[in-house]
């Protein structure tokens, strides 16, 4: 871990996000972005490697294999319990450099206007929401995840 790193802080226990922890395993953590007291768009996933490495080309076989299935699983969980048409994932590591994924929900009568990972939180009428909200939000996607057998 990273002393200077956001990330590693999380993990260390150090800094507290909104909402329960979605999944975790030897290499990953699942937990939905969190925007402190500022509203914070349903939905919004965050995928972090736990070895603090910052770039995708850096993991092993292992950390690869943990981030591809668990990917695949948030983003059908969005789909099939909160209702999502889309699902966008960014990694981009520009302010963290520490191996992360957003996996972002669309949802339905999005206006075309906002069809990007970028644009969806400009959008007025988006699905927000702090504490609580979000942490329903987990919950669900964290049940289905659970309960529903990977093919």
């Amino acid at each position: 871990m990273n002393q200077d790193c956001f990330i590693c802080s999380k993990h260390k226990g150090e800094i507290l996000t909104a909402g329960t922890t979605i999944f975790e395993d030897d290499y990953i953590y699942v937990g939905h972005i969190d925007k402190g007291s500022n509203p914070t768009y349903l939905g919004h996933i965050m995928i972090d490697l736990k070895r603090h490495t910052p770039e995708i080309g850096d993991m092993t076989a292992d950390e690869a294999k943990a981030f591809g299935l668990i990917m695949t699983r948030v983003s059908k969980a969005l789909m099939e319990v909160e209702g999502a048409e889309h699902v966008y994932s960014m990694v981009s590591g520009n302010s963290v450099s520490h191996l992360h994924m957003h996996i972002v929900p669309r949802y339905p009568n999005t206006p075309i206007k906002y069809w990007s990972p970028m644009e969806l939180n400009e959008w007025a009428e988006a699905p927000k929401g702090i504490g609580n909200e979000i942490n329903e939000v987990c919950l669900r996607i964290k049940e289905y995840i659970e309960v529903t057998p990977y093919d």
